[in-house]
């Protein structure tokens, strides 16, 4: 083999690796950031299927068509109590967590240029159709929240939603998306969705990131979508 055909194989190895490592690097930059993050996302938007639902109303005996105002103030009273004492809990709160980590679907996207524009904001070209299994292993000894991978439960919608013991099935559920930067990776956006199990409801957000002091961090939250 000529000297010139083994320098021109040896080019091209060299060039086949350099991409690879710089597919890895951006990869693995955007799972840095997503792990910065990703507390402060779940904080701000997650929901807790035991005090989720507004207090109860009075109702009506409609034997006298008066307010029945003994019995409401005392499941008043209760609700409040319960609310009370869940929030003064310092037990962990268990949140399912779905880990594949996707890009914006089409149905985000339509909500979301409908609150900013997002036409600086894009995917690095060597990430363009991959997806990953988010790591939760970075979070196990996070003090307020345990998070455990949603597929470990039944279906969401199936969950029982009078059920108080943030045990037996996490209080609510988050996902998040993979994160478009602009140019400069000093902006980014993604978006997030939280429920609170048994099909009854849900929120759809976007989560706007910018470098301040040298890291990335959460500048605005925005609801795109409520069900």
């Amino acid at each position: 083999m000529k000297l010139s055909q083994v320098i021109f194989i040896v080019l091209v190895l060299l060039s086949s690796f350099g991409c690879k490592k710089e597919k890895i690097d951006e990869l693995q930059f955007e799972k840095d950031v997503l792990n910065n993050v990703f507390v402060e996302i779940v904080d701000s938007i997650y929901m807790d299927r035991r005090i989720i639902f507004p207090p109860p109303t009075p109702r009506i005996d409609f034997k006298t068509n008066k307010e029945d105002t003994i019995g409401f103030n005392k499941e008043l009273k209760e609700y409040w109590r319960n609310r009370d004492s869940i929030k003064n809990d310092k037990t962990r709160i268990l949140i399912g967590v779905y880990d594949d980590v996707t890009k914006i679907s089409p149905f985000e996207t339509e909500m979301i240029i409908k609150k900013l524009d997002i036409s600086e904001y894009t995917y690095d070209i060597s990430k363009g159709t991959d997806e990953y299994k988010f790591d939760l292993k970075a979070f196990e000894n996070n003090k307020k929240f345990n998070f455990q991978k949603a597929s470990k439960y039944p279906h969401e919608k199936d969950w029982n939603l009078n059920d108080v013991s943030n045990v037996l099935f996490p209080v609510g559920t988050i996902w998040v998306s993979r994160i478009q930067f602009n140019k400069t990776k000093k902006r980014g956006i993604l978006a997030a969705g939280a429920s609170c199990g048994g099909g009854k409801c849900g929120r759809g957000f976007v989560i706007i990131i910018e470098k301040k002091s040298g890291k990335l961090k959460i500048e605005k939250v925005i609801r795109t979508w409520v069900s």
